[in-house]
């Protein structure tokens, strides 16, 4: 908890004045029974009407002064809770933007979302109550002891053994529930990844008919987190019948000897029931920090867990990687194609290159990618295929640095990525992912996302090279139409061509789709390649898919297979030389000639 709260410093006023106010409402509180014992030994007792209507008017002065004293308490310890929230959400959200690939796939996105929402929240609650009971309550609680002691030492050796019985009851059954509200937080974590996984995959489990086992499995795990909340709540429930027993008791006790003292004239009638009053506040009280502490509990064990998040180092971890300067480009390439040379001039003329690399998923027990060795020239187009989980995603994100390589090295412009600052690296890039992700706005928004100041002619050449200009132009709003969140509003397709100009418009000088037009039909692929070969710019293209015919124009295409080259040349040499890609090829060809016969 310490380390979040320098998020409060701006709120030291408040945090100050909160608990100051409660103080002052917990003083003339205290003063309250004092002015009804006042009010029967003197005014009841002597039938003195003016005396009463006197000291009466002093508890109404008491009352609203303390009222007064409270809402200011109220104002102030929100103000400051709610801001020590929102400037804890902000700092964490930022703190995950710059999180890597590979530490967003160790935490866990619902672990994240859970602490983003549930365990601030929690944090913020607990705050508040701090803020406005951690002082006010165990000031009353020791104030109406010494007043307690003040109206009659004997009466009062009651309070004294009562209070330490109260304390080891309430710290005993806090401290037994701490262990159990980390745990109910940790079954939340995975209850909301459940719901999350189901939420994503909807269509498909409908698809698949498998509602009933997402309800058994999501079931499960709500069955175990209500287990356990349910354990946390009967061990919290015994707090306020055992504080009521035992303060009754010592009521019954402080009745049963006041009754006889007064009969020997040892106290006054005033005086007991000034005692019976400060032992309700206590118990009052007592009550309130038993519930404060419950409360903080759950604040403490929530702020372990966001602690645990911001402690997390952001960007790219540091990685020991051993690079090779002295390897062939292609000389661990199955098919031992050299049309990329490793001669020193090609070297120096190589604008995106990969050396020796490897690279293994945090955990994994295999590498994902095994000695990539290839170079590509400023302006080339660059295929790579593969069957499914070979390894292509993964070997174009390397070259956005969204992970790190294992071994070995990864260069652009004959620097290695990691010497590169990652806005300098990633504003060379326009990547387009597999899924395509839009954002609630406007067509315009979501083309202009990376490049807010991008001008119309800019856009204009995106959207055409996409293939977008025919379906934006349609809509009565233009490029000003709507588009819902993750682009619901859209088709598949649409979405798809939308992310390719929104990578298009920022004119990058290295242009990756990653399998981006799997959703386009083979005549808008073919016209997007063809787009894409005529623009003014030349970047150098990075053209991912599972399609030969995606692939087959290309300056180079790059074979994978189980994260490994197996083959690097032209379509012709390839389908001659390399099984995997004549296998591919042969599958598609297939497939297409009896789709058309059929």
């Amino acid at each position: 908890m310490k380390g979040l709260l320098k998020y409060l410093k701006e709120y030291k006023k408040e945090s100050i004045l909160a608990p100051v106010f409660k103080m002052l409402e917990a003083s003339f509180e205290l003063l309250v029974p004092l002015v009804i014992g006042a009010m029967i030994n003197v005014g009841i007792a002597n039938m003195d009407k003016n005396y009463i209507l006197s000291m009466g008017g002093v508890l109404v002065f008491l009352g609203v002064i303390g009222l007064i004293c409270s809402v200011t308490a109220q104002y102030y310890a929100a103000k400051a809770a709610t801001g020590f929230a929102a400037r804890l959400r902000y700092a964490m959200f930022t703190h995950i933007q710059a999180f890597s690939y590979e530490k967003l796939d160790t935490v866990g996105t619902s672990t994240l979302i859970t602490r983003m929402t549930s365990d601030i929240n929690q944090v913020q609650n607990g705050v508040n109550m701090f803020l406005r009971l951690f002082l006010r309550s165990p000031f009353i609680v020791i104030g109406a002891v010494i007043m307690a002691f003040y109206v009659d030492v004997k009466a009062a050796l009651v309070f004294a053994v009562a209070i330490p019985i109260l304390s080891i009851v309430v710290f005993g059954i806090v401290f037994a529930n701490i262990p159990l509200y980390k745990k109910v937080q940790d079954r939340l974590d995975k209850v909301t990844l459940a719901t999350r996984e189901t939420l994503n995959g909807i269509r498909v489990i409908r698809a698949f008919r498998k509602e009933a086992d997402e309800i058994q499995e999501f079931d499960e795990k709500n069955k175990t987190l209500t287990g356990i909340q349910l354990l946390a709540g009967r061990v919290s429930a015994l707090l306020n019948p055992l504080t009521y027993v035992i303060i009754n008791l010592a009521l019954v006790v402080l009745l049963y000897t006041g009754a006889f003292r007064v009969d020997v004239g040892g106290i006054k009638q005033g005086d007991v029931v000034s005692l019976v009053n400060y032992m309700s506040q206590i118990l009052v009280e007592l009550v309130k920090l038993a519930n404060l502490i419950v409360t903080l509990t759950k604040a403490m064990a929530c702020a372990s867990r966001i602690e645990n998040v911001m402690q997390i180092e952001e960007g790219m971890g540091e990685n020991v990687v051993q690079s090779d300067d002295n390897t062939s480009e292609i000389n661990r390439c199955k098919t031992e194609m050299t049309d990329m040379s490793d001669d020193k001039t090609e070297s120096q003329e190589a604008f995106v290159q990969f050396r020796n690399v490897s690279f293994t998923y945090k955990q994994a027990s295999e590498e994902a990618l095994s000695n990539m060795n290839f170079s590509v020239k400023k302006g080339q187009t660059i295929g790579i295929i593969g069957g499914t989980g070979s390894g292509k995603s993964t070997l174009v994100q390397l070259i956005l640095r969204l992970y790190d390589v294992t071994k070995g090295s990864v260069m652009v412009k004959g620097k290695n990525v990691k010497d590169y600052d990652l806005d300098e690296l990633r504003k060379m890039i326009g990547y387009v992912p597999q899924k395509a992700a839009l954002f609630k706005g406007t067509i315009k928004d979501n083309i202009c996302f990376g490049k807010p100041d991008a001008s119309h002619d800019a856009i204009e050449e995106a959207i055409s090279v996409a293939q977008a200009k025919e379906f934006i132009e349609k809509k009565e709003e233009g490029l000003d139409t709507p588009v819902e969140q993750g682009g619901r509003n859209l088709s598949g397709g649409q979405r798809q061509r939308l992310t390719i100009a929104r990578a298009l418009v920022r004119r990058p000088e290295i242009l990756i789709l990653d399998d981006s037009c799997s959703a386009l039909d083979y005549a808008t692929d073919a016209a997007l390649r063809d787009g894409l070969s005529k623009l003014s710019y030349h970047p150098t293209v990075f053209l991912v898919s599972q399609r030969t015919i995606s692939v087959q124009d290309a300056d180079q295409i790059i074979v994978l297979d189980d994260g490994e080259i197996v083959g690097i040349g032209k379509h012709e040499v390839l389908l001659r030389e390399c099984e995997v890609y004549r296998e591919i090829y042969d599958s598609q060809y297939k497939e297409e000639v009896e789709s058309h016969e059929s």
